[in-house]
């Protein structure tokens, strides 16, 4: 589908975000619900489908939980319409405490009305990281139906942020951020002496929707610095996301928020 793809280059990223500050964790989860089956209730509505890249982390795991176990959220969303991606793994097999795909199944989707074959997982059990990184850009282009030169085109992302401002597996100094034409790569990370798996820059930028979620008084320094700090993407890797034709949101509990100047607080919504 059209709406599906956008050709590589199309359009200058706009920084068109919204920083949404809620009081603690618990309200940043069900911010992060409402959020998720708003955008999955629209995309179904309007295509018959929505594709969703998920995040690993704490966070996103409170997210998860509270879609699985509030019976708002699990009545309001077709969950057999919905096709699940990941945004980056870690190097480990799906059995693995440190796999993402293995704590959002545990959380969310084996206890969710989900078809198996609407999940697609990044293979980290793979010895050779590129060659997983290499069969996620064939399942990608497959199932988006992408020709060269086109990204796909996301639903919603969701992403976290570390405390030295990485993104997904987008490590400062790394060579993952300088990638703009693969749809995804192994990147290996020094300071973690391991490689990871992720999605590229052009894909986070190509979502419709990307959502931030920070939670934390370890992450104040670091948002701080990428909302408000000179453009140092080398350093600061999450000052890459500025979708070009898609809305960014911050979702940010108040200990994360803390450092944020009175200008960005007016940035709040007070809704999902």
């Amino acid at each position: 589908m059209r709406g599906d793809v956008t050709p590589r280059g199309a359009g200058k990223p706009a920084a068109r975000s919204l920083v949404q500050r809620v009081d603690d964790a618990s309200a940043l989860h069900e911010a992060g619900a409402a959020k998720f089956a708003s955008a999955a209730v629209q995309a179904i509505d309007a295509r018959s489908v929505f594709r969703v890249a998920l995040a690993g982390g704490s966070t996103p795991k409170g997210v998860y939980a509270r879609l699985a176990e509030d019976v708002r959220w699990r009545s309001q969303v077709q969950w057999g319409k919905i096709q699940f991606f990941w945004g980056d793994e870690r190097h480990v097999g799906p059995d693995h405490p440190d796999s993402n795909y293995r704590m959002a199944c545990e959380v969310m989707l084996d206890r969710l009305p989900i078809d198996p074959a609407h999940v697609w997982r990044m293979k980290g059990e793979y010895e050779d990281a590129a060659r997983a990184a290499d069969e996620y850009e064939r399942d990608l282009r497959s199932v988006f139906g992408l020709s060269d030169g086109q990204f796909p085109r996301f639903d919603l992302i969701l992403l976290g942020m570390g405390a030295d401002g990485h993104t997904a597996s987008l490590f400062p100094g790394t060579d993952a951020l300088r990638e703009r034409r693969r749809l995804a790569v192994a990147n290996h990370v020094e300071k973690l002496a391991t490689d990871r798996l992720t999605l590229t820059v052009p894909v986070f930028n190509n979502g419709i929707d990307v959502l931030f979620l920070v939670q934390g008084p370890d992450k104040a320094e670091a948002l701080k610095a990428v909302l408000e700090g000179p453009y140092d993407p080398e350093r600061l890797p999450a000052q890459l996301i500025q979708p070009a034709s898609g809305h960014l949101t911050w979702l940010v509990d108040s200990a994360a928020a803390r450092l944020l100047s009175k200008d960005s607080r007016k940035a709040q919504s007070p809704g999902p």
